[in-house]
């Protein structure tokens, strides 16, 4: 292992040039000298080992970009990723979010005017009806809510009607003092006041009215805690709401204190209390561009200074969240002197946006000139081509991807004279192999046979163009019908000209036994005996390792019997009401031994019995968890269409089978004969 890190550390060396290992030298320099810098001691002339320690630092980051740039733009694929990025993705990125931007401040101001107009609408109500209690009452009234008896007040009538849209409304006749300061500071030639009045860390909604002589004989304050109550009240399309109150800080308090604190101006305000809407939930969205917008509104609220003589101004910031649905489209007048911040934002925002665009048009159009000239370069090339001429070459300029394809396109052209020959013999094998399998289907029956009873279907299924599976029907006489299945071992060319000669073999030897040939009756026909001539006829024209699986039965339907040999051959089904029969009586397979016995086997055919012979290749497939398709699913299957045709019956077999595989190749040649057996053709014979 460390002889093969040394040897790519000497690699990597190598392919460094004098600049790289000039950076390495001063950064292995400058290490030194922090470590002996750390002891103490240092190198001479450290300052100019630093600086030119700076200076291999730059090279190195451009060697790395360098690098990256290489690595990362060699490949074709993110040269076009990249390029439509800067072309595509980019511009519509800074739209969205420009647009996004935009809309966020429009609403979160639009919300902030919305709350800022209500609580001035509701100060000018209260100014309105501080006039009407006045005018009610020119010469002083009670406070109200006052003691029992003043329900019958005209003035009391008036306030408990309002009462619904000023929670808590207090009304209060006194001297100045007591109710706000309107002394020689209000220059207000009705000596009038109306906004938000903070004392202490409460904030009121106020209006004062004072009339009379220089000190003001008649005054009348209405006053409105700023509380949940009045929240719940203010700005219905908006969401919850929360106020926060603050105070000045006490001359000659630290500002290092704990809490939160805000300077505005030259001046530090500290929070007192927090108001907040209890009942507000924000109403789900309209769609989904009804998303959540948050803001803030400023108020303005009077205060007295500590002394109480002065009065001072004190803000109130108010916090809400909204859905734009619920909003209307009046928007910016809340802010005041800040109404122009939002627009130099967008401003500046919108700038860099296109400083940033123009920047991704510029990369983006190098990157697609250098992509499509090389794809015009191919394009010429395969023109050539196309006309035969072989000789063409790319020239091959690049170092990046594209120039690595111009190089494979040039060994291409190489070996395409060949590739084309390989082609065209090629095609010439795929014909002679549809040939074979036309040959070959003629091998099949194309025919049914009718017999009294009997209904027949079969269906074969190649795994490649030609089959090592055969199977076959062989009319005796009109109640008498040979039955063949035969699985061939391997695939392919070889299995099928083996196949082909199991047939000429049988058919040769079955055919012996028609009427009135041979002088021998069907009765006598012995199914052993012909799976033993076909047994030696491989033997002596086969090679060592060619066998065939031959089930071989002949049906009587006067009788209703079955007689059969199976040589090694999967065991058929005989399905009669809930009983499975498997016939097995026979021997080993065909071919491979010269003297082998065989036995033949009896079966009585009852009405609506059923015979399923198959071949290997329908019960071996396996699903994705190796589980091959079995004998028992296949008899499921055929259990379960027992009433259909016996056409139906094979078909659903092999599509069962074809659906638990899962794949559409098929891993061997499937074969399926279904034989139904329905109402009776005669007596039994003895």
């Amino acid at each position: 292992m460390m002889a093969s890190f040394l040897s790519r550390l000497q690699t990597a060396w190598r392919a460094t040039s004098r600049a790289d290992r000039a950076a390495i030298a001063v950064a292995v320099l400058y290490g030194i000298d922090e470590a002996l810098r750390n002891t103490g001691r240092g190198l001479p002339f450290s300052g100019f080992i630093g600086f030119f320690f700076l200076l291999a630092c730059g090279y190195g980051a451009i060697r790395l970009f360098g690098y990256v740039r290489r690595r990362l733009l060699w490949s074709l694929r993110n040269r076009l990723i990249v390029a439509y990025v800067f072309i595509a993705v980019v511009p519509i990125l800074l739209l969205v979010i420009m647009a996004g931007l935009s809309a966020f401040i429009v609403y979160s101001q639009l919300g902030a005017y919305l709350l800022n107009r209500d609580v001035q609408v509701r100060l000018a109500t209260l100014e309105s009806l501080a006039d009407a209690v006045m005018t009610a009452s020119p010469s002083g009234g009670r406070d109200y809510p006052s003691a029992a008896g003043a329900a019958s007040d005209p003035v009391s009538k008036l306030l408990a009607a309002r009462a619904e849209d000023f929670p808590g409304l207090k009304v209060h006749w006194g001297p100045v003092a007591e109710v706000l300061p309107l002394g020689a500071e209000t220059k207000d030639a009705k000596r009038r006041f109306t906004g938000l009045f903070q004392q202490d860390d409460k904030v009121w909604l106020r209006s004062v009215i004072a009339r009379g002589g220089p000190a003001g004989n008649t005054i009348v304050s209405l006053s409105v805690p700023l509380g949940t109550e009045l929240l719940e009240r203010l700005a219905p399309q908006l969401g919850p709401i929360q106020f926060l109150v603050l105070q000045p800080l006490p001359a000659g308090a630290s500002e290092d204190q704990k809490g939160f604190k805000l300077r505005i101006a030259d001046q530090v305000f500290r929070r007192v209390a927090q108001v907040s809407t209890a009942q507000r939930n924000l109403p789900p969205p309209a769609g989904w561009w009804d998303y959540e917008v948050t803001g803030v509104s400023r108020l303005e609220s009077r205060a007295l200074e500590q002394e109480g003589t002065q009065q001072i101004s004190v803000p109130i910031f108010a916090y809400f969240s909204a859905r734009p649905s619920q909003m209307s489209r009046h928007l910016f007048s809340s802010l005041g002197d800040l109404s122009s911040l939002p627009f130099v934002v967008l401003l500046v925002i919108g700038g860099l946006f296109l400083i940033i665009e123009g920047g991704a048009l510029f990369v983006g159009v190098r990157m697609t000139q250098s992509i499509t000239g090389s794809v015009a370069d191919l394009y010429r090339a395969t023109q050539h081509v196309q006309e035969g001429d072989f000789s063409y070459r790319i020239r091959g300029e690049r170092t990046d991807q594209l120039g690595e394809l111009g190089n494979s396109f040039n060994a291409m052209t190489i070996s395409v004279a060949s590739a084309m020959e390989e082609q065209r013999r090629r095609e010439r094998l795929e014909n002679e192999l549809a040939i074979a399998h036309e040959v070959q289907a003629q091998l099949f029956p194309r025919e049914r046979p009718r017999l009294p009873g009997l209904e027949l279907a079969a269906e074969c299924r190649a795994a490649r163009t030609v089959s090592g599976d055969y199977y076959d029907f062989i009319p005796l006489s009109k109640t008498e019908l040979g039955l063949i299945v035969a699985d061939i071992a391997g695939k392919g060319i070889s299995a099928a000209l083996l196949m082909a000669n199991v047939q000429a073999a049988l058919r040769s030897d079955v055919l012996r036994y028609r009427t009135g040939q041979a002088g021998i009756h069907l009765d006598q026909i012995d199914t052993a005996e012909i799976v033993t001539h076909l047994n030696l006829h491989l033997f002596r024209n086969t090679s060592d390792e060619r066998y065939a699986t031959v089930f071989f039965g002949v049906y009587d339907a006067e009788t209703r019997q079955l007689h059969y040999t199976n040589a090694g051959h999967l065991p058929p089904l005989y399905i009669s009401g809930g009983n499975v029969r498997r016939l097995e009586t026979g021997g080993m397979v065909v071919g491979l031994f010269n003297d082998v016995p065989f036995q033949q086997g009896a079966v009585e055919i009852e009405h609506g019995g059923m015979l399923v012979a198959y071949s290997d290749g329908l019960i071996e497939p396996e699903n994705v968890y190796g589980e091959e398709f079995g004998t028992v699913r296949l008899i499921d299957v055929a259990t379960r269409n027992k009433d259909a045709s016996s056409h139906v019956i094979a078909e659903a077999m092999m599509h069962a089978a074809e659906e638990w595989s899962g794949s559409p190749d098929q891993a061997d040649d499937m074969t399926v004969i279904v034989m139904r057996f329905s109402g009776a053709s005669g007596e039994k014979r003895a």
